[in-house]
């Protein structure tokens, strides 16, 4: 029998001091606007050295201190960016990816064949990928995507894609890692069914307070009305 329980962001994520990197998308419950969240998390000085900044129309990540970086290859990305009728939202830089296929005719699961999760061993952290379409019959539908590794060496890559409408007080998550651990734990299973909140201060100040203290770093959360396409964001940086 299908479980349709959701959850609070709270709920799923205020017991988890390491869940990584996650996406959640939805729609808020009075059916006006199409949410999209973005967090990351750190336990490395690399990692945590990192904070959110808006530019030329996209989100993305920066070091806080430039002299620090050690490694900027799986850290430093466009983590948001529109095109077209599109909003790409990804933990790595393979939002281009999807925006270059996209400039192809290709769609968002064609556009992530060429891609697979990072070579971070023994980690083999997780690609997670979402896109909000606007537009369609439906106003507002939106797509999820997670690469991950099949097995502890790396030698191959499980590709998993849903596709869900924009359901008023609906949204799902997705993180990296089901929590801490050594190595890391992939995220297992569908995307996690979470209650969604009208207003986007409450609701991303809810978000921000569930991630474990020590080890957030930065979120973003924006809200798009699915009539007249204005839209009101949120962003907090750990690091100022």
């Amino acid at each position: 029998m299908a479980n349709y329980e959701q959850k609070t962001v709270t709920e799923l994520l205020v017991w988890n001091t390491y869940p990584g990197r996650g996406i959640l998308i939805g729609m808020t419950p009075d059916g006006e606007n199409a949410v999209a969240a973005y967090f990351i998390m750190g336990r490395s000085a690399n990692s945590r050295n990192r904070v959110f900044v808006k530019k030329q129309g996209a989100v993305f990540t920066e070091p806080f201190d430039p002299a620090k970086v050690e490694d900027p290859s799986l850290i430093i990305y466009a983590a948001l960016r529109q095109f077209k009728n599109h909003l790409i939202v990804t933990n790595g830089d393979q939002t281009d990816t999807i925006r270059d296929g996209f400039l192809e005719g290709k769609s968002f699961e064609e556009s992530l064949r060429s891609r697979q999760f990072e070579p971070d061993a023994p980690n083999f952290t997780p690609r997670i990928s979402g896109v909000l379409n606007f537009g369609g019959p439906k106003r507002f539908d939106y797509e999820l995507s997670i690469l991950k590794s099949v097995d502890a060496e790396g030698s191959d890559c499980e590709r998993y894609h849903f596709e869900y409408p924009g359901t008023p007080g609906l949204g799902h998550l997705i993180h990296t890692y089901v929590c801490d651990g050594k190595p890391l734990p992939s995220f297992e299973g569908e995307p996690k069914r979470v209650t969604m909140e009208n207003d986007i201060d409450s609701f991303a100040e809810t978000l921000w307070n569930a991630l474990d203290a020590d080890n957030k770093i930065s979120l973003y959360v924006l809200y798009i009305n699915v009539k007249n396409g204005r839209s009101k964001d949120k962003l907090f940086n750990k690091y100022q």
